[in-house]
């Protein structure tokens, strides 16, 4: 649940360039065509603009064989983002203001979604802008105790006009959810001063099971509320861009815990450290995946099988 849009790529090539390639996008909306073609159903909760680049937006999620049931339609245009890309690592200028996915309301959201959601998962700059924000907090606290609740915030300093009522508004859905997942670059912003292992006991005492930390190519470590932390070393890949690698990485946890059919709060909370392990290494084998190809483009279940196949020995 959360926003699309288009990230605007320039096309590869050396010196000084203008033009760019759009690609369907936004984390939410990558992280549920990530679990649709990791083999999970998936569905997309979000608003869509009556433009151009909605039409795309639409015709990329049914083609990905994303449920479409709860999206709607707003007379408005689609947030855009344009990619700087530097060493493989992007930043984004984002062109959101007033477009249809900030302008969620709770009215958007039917009762079906509560009834018919194993897995809820919320965050990035759908908690930023417009009414979305205050949307997703009333649907995350309405699915409490109904479904399991994933946040990844991804955080994005550039975007944050209210520094305090957005820390207000994490901490509030921190305490809510079930699986929280951060990039090491959140972890230091959410906890400034902090080690990383002190800054993540410190979240396993808020989180009410599982706390993941991504670290790029040093891998992730996980911990359970209770725990102690249990870290997995990352793929070695020929990186092309890591846009989306976090998105995937989150879509192949969440594809691990549908598949073993961890889907409650009491069963994410006594996760063992074998099942740690296995989830985290078949989300780092996705997102090493994603990354080896340009912009966001999460892979199908039978590449992670293979990959992870070939790395049997990692």
């Amino acid at each position: 649940m959360g926003e699309c849009l288009i990230d605007l790529l320039p096309l590869p090539r050396k010196g000084p360039n203008d033009e760019f390639r759009a690609y369907p996008a936004g984390s939410p909306l990558n992280i549920a065509v990530g679990v649709a073609r990791l083999g999970q159903p998936s569905a997309f909760a979000s608003k869509i603009g009556n433009d151009y680049f909605g039409r795309r937006l639409r015709a990329y999620i049914e083609q990905n064989n994303i449920d479409t049931r709860y999206l709607t339609t707003a007379e408005a245009h689609s947030t855009l983002a344009f990619v700087a890309m530097e060493a493989g690592q992007a930043t984004f200028d984002f062109y959101g203001e007033g477009t249809a996915d900030a302008l969620m309301t709770p009215d958007d959201v039917p009762d079906t979604l509560f009834t018919d959601t194993a897995i809820l998962q919320i965050g990035s700059v759908s908690l930023l802008r417009g009414t979305t924000p205050e949307t997703v907090l009333k649907t995350f606290e309405r699915m409490k105790g109904q479904a399991l609740l994933s946040l990844d915030p991804n955080i994005r300093p550039s975007l944050v006009n209210d520094e305090a009522g957005y820390r207000a508004l994490l901490q509030k859905l921190i305490g809510l959810t079930d699986l929280l997942k951060l990039s090491d670059a959140d972890l230091a912003w959410l906890t400034p001063n902090l080690s990383i292992e002190t800054a993540l006991q410190q979240l396993a005492r808020q989180v009410p099971a599982l706390v993941v930390i991504t670290r790029g190519a040093e891998g992730a470590i996980a911990m359970r509320k209770g725990g102690i932390p249990l870290q997995l070393p990352g793929f070695k890949v020929d990186v092309t861009d890591t846009i989306g690698a976090g998105d995937t990485f989150c879509a192949g946890l969440l594809t691990y815990l549908a598949d073993q059919q961890i889907l409650t709060h009491e069963a994410l909370a006594g996760i063992s450290d074998e099942e740690q392990h296995n989830m985290l290494r078949f989300a780092a084998a996705a997102a090493a995946l994603n990354c080896l190809r340009e912009g966001a483009d999460p892979p199908a279940r039978s590449e992670v099988e293979q990959f992870l196949a070939q790395h049997s020995a990692q």
